[in-house]
């Protein structure tokens, strides 16, 4: 098998398969409802556990205590972003899709940066060797898959139909296989790479802390039904960045 086949079996294992945990969510009918019911509260501890814990420790071990600064001028400008060129003010009254539907780029814009993150993650490790390469892919399989269930839980909570939730994952997904053969191909210093983890670490953070954390309220019926989801989704990213090797 040559190497460039084995790098994009690889980066499609730790990207594109990923999707499969979502795909299966939401057309198990039951499954869908549940996932529409809980998406909030799980993306938020997902989300914010894989800023915390998975990117942050990364992006500073890369770029030392300048990553702080990175991360906290996207998340100002996230938050720019989302309030200036969207104007959405969220209100007591308004229904789930319009709370969420602020939240859809943004979500879309650092799955895709981590996405990138992790195909030259594959493709650095593949460069050392073929084995550790395929250590990597399976450990970014392993933790993208919650990550993506939180993800379409997020969309089809904001109205999107099935399709387009798999069609835009998708092209996200093949973001990976990009970033993995740019690192085969081409050399990418530690201070791009470490500041894209840092602006991705930004954007999760506040989505997960400012977007869905103060919703979550909201739209559950008691506070145990909205924190058993998110210390769920805290609980099984912290595990698999901590047990499965990634970096």
């Amino acid at each position: 098998m040559s190497n460039v086949l084995h790098l994009f079996l690889l980066s499609s294992l730790g990207s594109v398969i990923a999707l499969i945990g979502g795909v299966v969510f939401l057309y198990n009918k039951r499954w869908s409802a549940v996932l529409k019911k809980h998406s909030t509260p799980f993306a938020a501890g997902v989300l914010i556990t894989v800023s915390l814990i998975g990117l942050l420790p990364e992006a500073v071990e890369l770029l030392d205590s300048f990553a702080y600064t990175i991360v906290l001028l996207t998340f100002f400008a996230t938050y720019i972003f989302e309030h200036t060129l969207f104007g959405i003010h969220h209100h007591e009254g308004e229904n789930r899709h319009c709370q969420h539907k602020s939240s859809v780029p943004l979500v879309i814009i650092g799955d895709t940066i981590h996405n990138f993150i992790d195909g030259v993650t594959i493709g650095v490790s593949f460069l050392l060797t073929p084995g550790l390469g395929l250590v990597t892919a399976i450990s970014t399989f392993l933790h993208e898959v919650p990550h993506e269930i939180g993800d379409f839980g997020i969309l089809l909570t904001a109205g999107w139909k099935r399709k387009k939730i798999i069609i835009v994952n998708l092209i996200s997904a093949l973001v990976t296989i990009i970033g993995a053969f740019l690192v085969f191909y081409l050399n990418v210093g530690d201070s791009v790479i470490g500041a894209m983890l840092a602006v991705a670490a930004g954007i999760f953070l506040y989505l997960g802390a400012s977007d869905f954390l103060p919703s979550i309220e909201r739209e559950s019926s008691s506070k145990m039904q909205a924190i058993f989801p998110l210390l769920l989704g805290a609980i099984i990213m912290m595990a698999a960045l901590l047990l499965i090797p990634h970096s």
